[in-house]
């Protein structure tokens, strides 16, 4: 080739590849692509479709304003969908992409970790032996701006945000957004299970009654992994303070850092103890502040040490109300010098100086960060054949975040009024300190006051943190709670009535 061809050759060469890496980097609105797989979920071999893609969120006059992306699996093998269970599921944050449950909990591929949850390399997924799959199909939802899902336009002043960020407009816009996907995917008939983690508590809590009373659309069962309910966690005072520490009872027996006398004992012996004292001693003495003897105030102080693995003095010079953050810190300031995690309380942390009231860092969010970003992003594209340029957002911009008017807890005790059929699940972490299992008990006994609904809800705890299902045993068993959950709210033949 002579020297000016070969730079002609060269110079359009490379002029082709900037045509087709300078394109604009925008979402696909609205497509679907499906690919064929296999799995075999607690014992039985099948095969599944999934279907990866994008559907719009349309304002009143029908322009599209938003795209979400989703994942959604189908058995193969099964004829009649119309008894056939599907459980929508989504994350929290708010923010947070549908990730974490799609790749760790749910589905039929888990991450790349070790038996604890730890990162492993190389990144990844492997089959799901555990996976629900085997008895409803599953679809993962990624709300706006979290995933792949963008508001359109994604930025600037022609965004309307509040149609998408606040806890109101969230359940709003996204339970339109299922209806379209029912109708689409003909699944009307179907039992409908919706699944929330973390703030996703608050956001199914919602939508219960926003699918019913505006979609007509009416559900089997609510299950809320690790829920965050802004009315205790927010609401400070008595109560928020004092239901901490059961929680810091169990994440001190795991760092063995309690007293012998506890230590010496099963986890689940001591919890009913912490609590009962949390509940009849700790929430009284808390409220009576300032105005509390001086002897009773060193009698809770000293019960608070012995339950919480803390020293006498430092719950005194809190006046009895340790932040969850001073405890992350302190707990092991003096027995090793590690800080434990926000989230899972199992993970450690090295901080740059041991003095100070609250961690560097949340340790179990950089774990969990360091496996699942390598792993989505891989398995979205390279195995589900999902191409885009787009930044797959672990955490997305969705803030300032409007949580006014939050009726979510109220929503599902008139949603589970209405509607006989609907039962409610709630899975919780020992180890969680930011939405304490503790918590998710106290929000599971003020849903209703009447407490004529009482024996349709079910608690389940287990033995590790927020996301419980990264610890291969609890992957398994809490599995197994939302199997036999559905399998035992199937209606059977029964009449929705009283």
């Amino acid at each position: 080739m002579k020297p000016n061809f070969l730079r002609l050759f060269i110079l359009l060469t490379f002029s082709a590849g900037i045509s087709v890496y300078a394109q604009e980097r925008k979402l696909v609105i609205d497509t679907v692509i499906r690919t064929q797989h296999s799995v075999t979920a607690n014992g039985v071999s099948f095969n599944y479709t999934a279907h990866i893609g994008t559907q719009p969120v349309w304002d009143e006059s029908g322009k599209p304003i938003a795209s979400l992306h989703y994942t959604y699996y189908t058995r193969n093998d099964v004829k009649d969908r119309t008894s056939r269970p599907l459980l929508i599921s989504f994350n929290g944050g708010p923010g947070s992409g549908s990730v974490w449950m799609h790749l760790a909990y749910s589905g039929p591929r888990v991450l790349n970790i070790d038996d604890e949850g730890y990162p492993v390399q190389p990144y990844g997924v492997r089959e799901n032996p555990y996976s629900v799959l085997d008895v409803t199909d599953i679809v993962y939802v990624n709300p706006a701006n979290t995933g792949y899902s963008r508001t359109i336009p994604e930025t600037g002043d022609e965004v309307d945000r509040s149609k998408f960020f606040g806890i109101n407009a969230d359940t709003k816009y996204l339970a339109e957004w299922l209806n379209t996907f029912i109708t689409r995917n003909n699944r009307w008939r179907s039992p409908k299970y919706i699944i929330g983690e973390s703030y996703g508590g608050t956001r199914v809590m919602g939508l219960s009654l926003a699918l019913q009373n505006q979609q007509w659309m009416y559900l089997n069962g609510v299950i809320m992994v690790s829920p965050a309910d802004y009315k205790v966690i927010r609401a400070g005072g008595p109560v928020s303070s004092a239901m901490n520490l059961p929680y810091y009872t169990a994440a001190a027996w795991h760092q063995k850092a309690l007293p012998a006398t506890l230590q010496s004992k099963d986890l689940l012996e001591i919890l009913p103890e912490a609590e009962d004292y949390t509940i009849n001693t700790l929430i009284p003495a808390i409220a009576k502040g300032g105005f509390i003897g001086e002897t009773e105030k060193n009698t809770v102080a000293e019960k608070m040490a012995y339950y919480s693995g803390l020293s006498k003095k430092e719950i005194l010079d809190h006046n009895l109300v340790v932040p969850t953050s001073y405890f992350w810190k302190a707990l092991l300031r003096d027995k090793g010098g590690y800080t434990i995690g926000r989230l899972d309380s199992r993970y450690l942390g090295i901080d740059k100086q041991l003095a100070g009231d609250k961690p560097d860092y949340n340790s179990e969010i950089t774990s969990w960060l360091h496996s699942f970003t390598p792993a989505i992003n891989y398995y979205l594209q390279e195995e589900l054949k999902f191409k885009t340029d787009i930044k797959y957002n672990m955490f997305g911009p969705v803030r300032p975040w409007d949580n006014k008017d939050d009726n979510t807890r109220d929503n599902l005790r008139q949603a589970m009024a209405q509607n006989p059929y609907l039962n409610v699940l709630i899975q919780s972490g020992y180890y969680d300190g930011a939405t304490t299992y503790f918590n998710a008990k106290y929000t599971m006994w003020q849903i209703d006051p009447s407490g004529r609904m009482k024996d349709r809800f079910e608690f389940k705890g287990y033995r590790s943190g927020h996301m419980m299902y990264l610890r291969r045993e609890d992957l398994e068993k809490a599995n197994n709670d939302i199997r036999n959950f559905i399998r035992r709210t199937l209606p059977k033949g029964k009449s929705a009535k009283y």
